[in-house]
This record gives C-alpha cells, sequence and structure tokens, in this order.
C-alpha cells in the first residue's frame, strides 16, 4: 500500500495549521487582507515560476484558450475567492474558530464529486458505506466545533487573551459576517478541488499549472488591492519581522508547496481522499494556537475533534477499501456487474 499521499497530506495539514496562527498574528499588527493575499501569490510565483520552468520545459504541452480559462478559474476559486474569504473570517473571528470550517471541505468535496461521477456511492457496499458514515460523521464534528463551545479546559483566560477576543469577535454582525465569509470558503475551495482533478488530465504538469494559477491569482488580487486599498507605503510594505516572516512562509510553504503536494495528492488518490485530511488542521492549529495566541481550549473543541477524527477513519477506510476493490476486479469486469445490476438480470 502506498503511504506517500497520507504522509504528504499530514505535512501539508502541519504547515497550514503553523500559516494560519502566523495570519492570525500578523492580522493583530494591522496587516491588511487584500495586501497579504497579493504578497503571498506574489511570493509563490517567484518560488515556482523557475522551478516550473526548468524542470518542464521539454514536456510542458501548448497553452490552449480553453486550459488558460481552465487555470483562471482554478486561481480565482482556490487562490484568490478561497483565500480572501478565509482570510476575512479569519479576521473577525478567532484562528481557531476559522479552522474549524475547513472542516466542511471534505463533506462539500465528496457532494460535489457525486454529480461530476468522480466519486460513487454505493451504500451496499462496505466502502460505500464507510464514505456515507465518514461523511456524517465529519459534518456533525464540524458543527459541534462550530457551534458549541463548552466550558474551558486551560483554565480561566488570561487578560491578553480576553482582549483578542473581544477585538476579533466586534460583536454578533462582524461574528455572523465571519462565519458566513468561512462558509463560502469552504464550499469555495471545494469547487477547486473538483476543478483540479480536470485540470490534472488537460494539463498534467504539476509545477507549471500551479505557478500559472498563483500568477494569475496575483493578478486578480492586486486588481481587488488597487480598487479598494490605499496606495500608500504604510499599507503595502511589510514592517515588521513577524509580517516578512508571515509574507514568505504562507507563499513559499503554504501556496507554494502546499499547493504542489495537494494538486499531486489530488492527482495520486483523488479529491476526496485529499480533502479528508483537511479536518486535522483544526486539531494541529489549536493546540498551536492555545500556546502562541492563548486562546482557550474549550470542551466543544475536543469533542468535535474527536468525531472529526472517527469521520476521517472512515472516509479513509472506504477509498482504501474502494481502490484495493479497482485493483483486483479489472474495470472490464466492474463495468460488466453494473450493467448487469442495472438491468435486473442475474449472472449464472
Amino acid at each position: 500500500m502506498d503511504f506517500k499521499p497520507a504522509v504528504t497530506m499530514v505535512a501539508v495539514i502541519v504547515v497550514f495549521a503553523v500559516m494560519n496562527t502566523l495570519t492570525k498574528m500578523a492580522f493583530n499588527e494591522g496587516m491588511h487582507t487584500t495586501v497579504l493575499i497579493v504578497l503571498r501569490q506574489l511570493t509563490a510565483t517567484l518560488f515556482l515560476a523557475p522551478i516550473a520552468y526548468f524542470r518542464e520545459r521539454k514536456t510542458r504541452p501548448k497553452l490552449t484558450t480553453e486550459i488558460f480559462i481552465y487555470l483562471f478559474f482554478s486561481a480565482l476559486l482556490g487562490a484568490s475567492l478561497t483565500q480572501w474569504l478565509f482570510f476575512l473570517g479569519l479576521r473577525y473571528t478567532t484562528a481557531t474558530f476559522a479552522c474549524a470550517f475547513i472542516n466542511m471541505t471534505p463533506m462539500f468535496t465528496f457532494l460535489l464529486a457525486l454529480p461530476f461521477k468522480l466519486e460513487k456511492l454505493d451504500v451496499a457496499t462496505g466502502s460505500g458505506a464507510a464514505k456515507l458514515t465518514g461523511t456524517a460523521v465529519g459534518l456533525a464534528g464540524a458543527l459541534v466545533l462550530a457551534l458549541y463551545q463548552g466550558p474551558s479546559l486551560t483554565g480561566a483566560p488570561a487578560a491578553a487573551s480576553v482582549e483578542l477576543a473581544a477585538h476579533a469577535g466586534g460583536g454578533a454582525r462582524r461574528w455572523a459576517v465571519g462565519s458566513a465569509a468561512l462558509l463560502g470558503g469552504s464550499a469555495s475551495w471545494s469547487l477547486w478541488f473538483i476543478l483540479q482533478s480536470k485540470i490534472g488530465t488537460k494539463y498534467p504538469v504539476l509545477y507549471s499549472g500551479t505557478a500559472w494559477m498563483f500568477f494569475l491569482s496575483f493578478l486578480q488580487m492586486a486588481a481587488v488591492g488597487v480598487a479598494t486599498e490605499k496606495m500608500t507605503s504604510h499599507v503595502w510594505v511589510v514592517a515588521t519581522r513577524l509580517q516578512i516572516v508571515t509574507v514568505l512562509f504562507v507563499g513559499i510553504a503554504g501556496s507554494g508547496l502546499g499547493f504542489l503536494a495537494m494538486s499531486w495528492c489530488v492527482e495520486r488518490r483523488g479529491p476526496v481522499f485529499t480533502t479528508a485530511f483537511m479536518p486535522l488542521v483544526q486539531i494541529v492549529a489549536a493546540g498551536i494556537n492555545v500556546v502562541a495566541l492563548h486562546e482557550q481550549l474549550h470542551l466543544g473543541s475536543v469533542v468535535g475533534a474527536a468525531l472529526v477524527v472517527v469521520g476521517l477513519y472512515f472516509v479513509l477506510w472506504g477509498k482504501t477499501k474502494e481502490t484495493r476493490t479497482k485493483e483486483v476486479c479489472p474495470p472490464s469486469v466492474s463495468k460488466i456487474v453494473v450493467e448487469e445490476h442495472a438491468s435486473g438480470t442475474e449472472t449464472v
């Protein structure tokens, strides 16, 4: 059994958890959301473009109009819109709460993959029942994380934590706006995973496709930034060491390496397998945020995280069993069985 995709996704999860914490800290210092995204995409483009040019210059197919349109919407959904909505929600809520909404991504992706025929669901089989059960349990865990707080398990909150929570919440309206933005970001990211599975077959050059995505996203968000932000050095120039580290980390590790790894996993194991690891961001981030941001760890986070892990196990078990079944049963045999099952005939 090939464990490389699973190990890769665990590494991506750790990077994303650290990235979310650094981003929240940069926002607390006054960094603007759009500015961070523009600088992140520019950093990712500068990091990936040379690698893509030298590594794939002999194998890169022609960039047709159709492929360019796919890449444009890949940038819009996966890099621009997802990040803008997530960072907006992160600014209006807390890092731990924002990570909870990433847990919605596997459920959205699984449901969207069904009509696109990227996933098949047969509850009569063990793999199908496991995937359905895992999706339902994971969704329940995500709802617990988002809606139930419960008592604190780490003692009374420090004064800095109380002040940060009050600033982050800013009232019920800001919290509601942040929640809606996070929900939209999760849906947008799920659509990107579906689209990426198509791009992998139409433009099978991983480094070039990812570099193009971030370059187009840079142009998209730069246009938004010019229209919405003041063109002053106070807004666009990173001034503190934390902001510089954040831009470099989210650009190189979060965008460059992270999206490369996820795109590779989508090609190897599909979008549902890849997004099934996203809920682990909440668990890793919760531990980091308790130490770095002095956020409180509540009972709801522990219960929700436990449900998420159980749901993740069911989905991965179902995907693994499904993969083994495909390897044992040739496609022609599978097709005959499906056709006979659909027509109601029986084999002798």
